[in-house]
């Protein structure tokens, strides 16, 4: 089946999910485009964070008939390969445009990429038909963004970025099933005896703090990964690649003391200064 030939009964469900969940507000989006900037080469980094508000406005110019097949195969839980084809196809228009020589044109395209591993990696936007109640998507995102200050970004996994592009359909299908896996939770805690619960009565001690922050890693990973892979093909500069921290439990250290409570706008994730950690799933 062509994603043209969708049915309108699944096109409407679909339509009336993306009312409420809308995926990574703008200000997580990003956020995750400058921490996933932290893990390609730095030649890399330098031109797309040049050209960060093309990057952010392209990725908001998704086709819809595009925007539209990869709705319906999050909630699915499966990628169809009608999908995967077209995503491939945007994948390999930024390809084009560096093998034109139209370098300013080619990253930004490249750039825009980051709403495909964005999106698979929300478990919001993978949680089924049924969706969430009306307003857990909006309470969920606000405690997300109000705790970005305490998410530890871990490079969710290292292989990934020695992915090549004929390996990514595959490498988006597992992250799809890893975010689905914890749509439920958001459900579970923020619908609670027939009500929304206010995110501002929630803490880090809440599995919708895990899931936030897994799905957060998950999503930098990803993003960086999709990067790497189509800036091979182009065959662009992958020198002077960062190496992430890697980080280990000592043996009788002291406990850590739990993090202040404090909105992003009194703590700010420092864009340029985040340490990656070496995590696993």
């Amino acid at each position: 089946m062509t994603i043209a030939g969708r049915t309108l009964v699944t096109a409407g469900v679909v339509v009336s999910l993306a009312a409420e969940a809308a995926a990574w507000p703008a200000a997580l989006m990003q956020s995750l485009g400058r921490d996933a900037r932290r893990l390609v080469p730095r030649s890399l980094a330098r031109l797309m964070a040049e050209r960060e508000p093309q990057i952010i406005a392209e990725a908001q110019r998704f086709p819809p008939e595009l925007a539209q097949a990869l709705a319906t195969d999050l909630a699915d839980g499966v990628l169809r390969p009608a999908t995967v084809a077209a995503l491939e196809g945007r994948a390999s228009e930024a390809v084009e445009l560096f093998g034109e020589q139209r370098v300013s044109e080619g990253i930004i395209k490249l750039g825009a990429l980051l709403r495909i591993p964005a999106d698979l990696s929300d478990p919001v936007l993978s949680a089924g038909n049924e969706g969430y109640p009306s307003g857990v998507v909006r309470e969920y995102y606000a405690f997300v963004e109000g705790s970005l200050d305490k998410i530890p970004v871990v490079l969710d996994d290292a292989a990934a970025l020695r992915l090549r592009s004929r390996a990514l359909p595959a490498y988006w299908q597992s992250i799809l099933g890893r975010s689905r896996s914890q749509s439920a939770v958001i459900r579970t805690e923020l619908f609670q005896n027939g009500r929304v619960v206010d995110h501002r009565t929630i803490d880090y001690r809440s599995p919708v703090f895990g899931v936030g922050s897994l799905s957060y890693s998950r999503a930098v990973t990803a993003i960086a990964a999709t990067w790497i892979a189509v800036w091979r093909d182009a065959r662009g500069d992958t020198t002077r690649m960062p190496r992430p921290r890697q980080v280990e439990p000592k043996e009788g250290a002291p406990p850590v003391a739990p993090p202040v409570r404090r909105g992003p706008e009194e703590n700010p994730p420092p864009p340029e200064t985040r340490q990656f950690r070496v995590g696993g799933r």
